[in-house]
């Protein structure tokens, strides 16, 4: 089995979303360790409204190729179309140390070193794992992570009756 990270958003009917995401992960792949949620300004516009954003692992030894075809069928299904808006967003960010672009998918995500709301979650919930590039733990990168204009908080979120996620 490998660890599989992938980070969610989404920034129209947020817990809906995220909840329908969760609930096909959990019926896809079984257990999951899930971070707490974040709010955050969209990135290139502020038309749609904060998105929230989370990270998720699980075990799987779905091939890469699999595992992005599921995201992309979950994002479907969740009424995620090539134009407008973007309901559901998720990203392959890590899988287990593979490097390289794998059946189209670059492998760790950059947007792990790029968004503070990929990093923030991911050093939470994973401060000891290292990126598979740098090398580095994922806390020691967010203790050194420049926001500049990146601001985000967490939210209050719950998942099947369970607090996901609560505000400091």
């Amino acid at each position: 089995m490998t660890q599989v990270i992938v980070g969610i958003g989404s920034h129209i009917d947020r817990e809906r979303h995220i909840g329908a995401c969760l609930d096909a992960l959990s019926a896809e792949f079984g257990d999951l360790r899930i971070s707490r949620v974040f709010e955050s300004k969209r990135v290139g516009t502020q038309e749609g409204g904060n998105v929230y954003n989370l990270v998720v692992t699980f075990e799987s030894q779905a091939p890469v190729g699999e595992l992005k075809t599921w995201c992309k069928h979950t994002e479907q299904a969740n009424g995620r179309t090539d134009q407008g808006p973007v309901p559901l967003d998720i990203d392959l960010l890590s899988v287990g140390d593979l490097v390289g672009c794998i059946n189209g998918v670059t492998l760790p995500h950059a947007d792990i070193l790029r968004y503070a709301f990929v990093l923030k979650p991911l050093a939470e919930l994973l401060p000891n794992e290292c990126h598979p590039i740098t090398g580095q733990r994922y806390a020691e990168l967010w203790a050194n992570f420049d926001l500049g204009e990146q601001q985000l908080w967490p939210v209050h979120f719950t998942w099947r009756g369970q607090v996901i996620s609560q505000t400091d």
